[in-house]
């Protein structure tokens, strides 16, 4: 069901909201704050996941209590004529790279937009000059460091979902 959009009652909803705030919640604790008991509150929850709206749990970790204190947005860009890299070959690339947190594929003037996390400039520049710029296919790579997270969520704006009737 991968793709398709789910139809999500109000129950569905609100409990997706509180999930991507509390996602050590108890199911107990869950059914209380949705008003369910915890069977269907389970069997919901279940459901949501065999759907693909809920695609895993995870916990957020402070980078820079774990001494990695750089973090870079790199834009990529591929040659456009002859020795094209396949994008399989990038993909297969950056999924091996425990640096690379994210790796979209843009339209606009850049192909991909990796945000990178090291410990220092040394490993940061390591990770461009025997990774990135080591893969066939690679025209052009342009970096900025963030300087600071003015805004950084996990959560999907939910409210903005209109609930399908049951």
């Amino acid at each position: 069901m991968h793709g398709s959009i789910v139809a999500l009652d109000r129950v569905d909803l609100r409990m997706l909201a509180i999930l991507q705030q509390e996602g050590r919640i108890s199911n107990a604790d869950l059914a209380d704050r949705v008003a369910l008991s915890a069977s269907p509150c389970l069997r919901r929850l279940r459901a949501l996941e065999d759907q693909g709206v809920v695609t895993g749990y995870c916990a957020l970790l402070d980078r820079r209590r774990l001494g990695l204190d750089i973090e870079a947005l790199v834009e990529l860009s591929l040659e456009k004529r002859g020795g094209n890299m396949p994008a399989d070959r990038l993909a297969a690339a950056v999924a091996a790279w425990p640096e690379v947190l994210e790796c979209l594929a843009l339209t606009g003037d850049r192909d991909y937009l990796l945000r990178v996390v090291v410990p220092d400039l040394d490993s940061f520049s390591r990770f461009v000059l025997e990774k990135l710029l080591k893969l066939e296919g690679v025209a052009d790579v342009k970096s900025s460091f963030v300087l600071q997270a003015v805004k950084r969520t996990a959560s999907l704006p939910l409210d903005h979902l209109s609930p399908a009737r049951a």
